[in-house]
């Protein structure tokens, strides 16, 4: 009997290491497919671990500068953050991967895809929903939301009795009591002893940064430079050497973010699926450029066209954290903030310090930022008495609703 062949996204922990046993079991040709998106890794280690269990054939798939470039930039210049806190780490890495996954897919010539996501959180939806976007003939095998392996696997006690069953190695971690996801933008910590909502996390939890309160007690000084709102340069002032490399900026700001306490937060956010979740996350360098990219829009960017981008930035991130990226939606929006960026250049000064992203100055070429219009000492190019009619017809409508008020009594 002919095997089916099912390119899975592998991890190279219990969940896909288990579930690449099982597709085995069920007659199916596994290939593993793993992407590289910044996660610290030995994968090496990780594509002998899936070759032992049963791979026919392993990818790993290099995608930071892609993951960079395409998806953490354009959010950079939305402005994106998911209810106005969760800078979107793990839902902007999902759509880079999926698509690696069905260009694998068809080369293997086959569409068969599966994925470890659970059937409670934001990921299948990111991956599934992808899938069908860049190939509507695809076929998901997604074990979480499979009957049959579900009352195999009622619990992680299960899995981990089936992996040693199977000659699966586990790497159990009591020390880490917590599910994480990392990657070149971020990591994030949840579900294990962080269900708890009252519970504080320790110092020892964090891998990219430090607490604010454990940074050194000295500021370090930086400058970011913005081409149409994508950061083309950084400079550390303290020592003066530039980064121009999407992957160096990313690597260098999150190092000097990290070191200075830069990136925590600590929230309960709502699932798309309508479960509330507790999220703990370290996103050291997008926080520093978040707060440079808003800056450098105060001088470059007509305060109408802000207020039009600031009203699609909620829906922006929602879509993203929905797992909607390959959308007509998304096309949309992503239009209008590219127009929106266009004249989004300058330079933003700033201090790293204890937590705190402290901007010092910037400038801009296309700055409409008017010196001698917004002075109170110069005169020139505004006569203030202009404002007597401006503001007598801006009060017009108060003073008739004050008239109807008095009316009433």
């Amino acid at each position: 009997m002919k095997k089916n062949k099912v390119v899975l996204a592998y991890s190279g922990g219990l969940d896909t290491s288990v579930i690449l046993k099982w597709l085995s079991e069920k007659n199916y040709d596994v290939v593993a497919f793993v992407a590289d998106v910044g996660q610290d890794e030995d994968f090496d280690d990780v594509k002998e671990k899936a070759l032992k269990i049963g791979a026919s054939k392993v990818y790993i798939e290099d995608l930071k500068e892609e993951f960079v470039k395409d998806y953490i930039f354009p959010a950079v210049k939305a402005n994106a953050i998911y209810e106005e806190r969760y800078l979107l780490g793990t839902a902007l890495a999902r759509p880079v991967i999926a698509k690696r996954h069905i260009e694998i897919a068809k080369h293997e010539s086959t569409p068969f895809v599966s994925h470890g996501a659970t059937g409670k959180g934001n990921d299948q939806l990111r991956f599934e929903l992808s899938y069908y976007a860049l190939n509507p003939d695809v076929k998901i095998i997604s074990p979480w939301k499979d009957s049959v392996f579900l009352k195999q696997f009622e619990g992680r006690t299960d899995m981990l009795n089936y992996a040693r069953a199977k000659g699966i190695p586990v790497k159990a971690n009591h020390e880490r009591p917590y599910s994480e996801d990392d990657n070149l933008m971020h990591i994030s910590h949840e579900a294990g002893v962080l269900e708890d909502p009252e519970y504080t996390p320790t110092a020892d939890m964090l891998t990219k940064m430090k607490m604010p309160m454990d940074a050194p007690d000295i500021k370090t000084s930086i400058s970011i430079t913005f081409k149409d709102g994508i950061p083309v340069q950084v400079k550390n002032k303290e020592d003066g050497k530039t980064y121009s490399k999407p992957l160096d900026i990313i690597y260098f700001l999150n190092k000097a973010g990290g070191e200075n306490g830069i990136g925590y937060m600590d929230m309960v956010e709502n699932r798309f699926i309508g479960i509330k979740s507790r999220g703990v996350y370290e996103t050291p360098g997008v926080t520093i450029l978040f707060h440079a990219h808003r800056d450098i829009e105060g001088i470059a960017m007509d305060r109408e066209v802000m207020k039009l981008r600031n009203m699609l930035t909620p829906k922006f991130s929602e879509i993203v954290y929905n797992g909607f990226w390959f959308s007509p939606e998304m096309d949309f929006l992503m239009a209008s903030i590219n127009k929106s960026q266009e004249l989004i250049d300058g330079t933003v000064n700033l201090s790293l310090y204890k937590g705190n992203v402290i901007i010092e100055g910037r400038s801009s070429p296309s700055s409409l930022y008017d010196e001698k219009l917004s002075s109170m000492d110069i005169e020139g190019g505004f006569d203030q008495t202009d404002s007597n009619g401006f503001i007598k017809i801006n009060a017009i409508r108060l003073m008739a609703h004050r008239a109807i008020i008095e009316s009433s009594k």
